[in-house]
């Protein structure tokens, strides 16, 4: 069963809760899905590092219930 947006939602502002994200659906099929994360927990990390903390926090579902996830990851300005 894929994920909804708002799952993937509630578990990235579990591991940062202070993280303004946005969600998109790509394909209109609820398994392909884009996220804008921006969170000052990202500063001074590499973009590396910042997308691994998302996927961290989707607790290994990544290629599971979760098929496809477009990061894009920012500090807030």
């Amino acid at each position: 069963m894929p994920m909804d947006a708002t799952e993937i939602e509630r578990r990235i502002k579990a591991a940062l809760p202070d993280a303004d994200i946005e969600i998109r659906d790509l394909a209109g099929d609820g398994d392909h899905w884009a996220a804008k994360v921006v969170s000052e927990s990202f500063r001074g990390k590499t973009r590396v590092q910042q997308h691994k903390m998302v996927y961290d926090s989707l607790q290994g579902d990544m290629g599971g219930a979760l098929h496809a996830l477009a990061l894009q990851t920012n500090v807030p300005e």
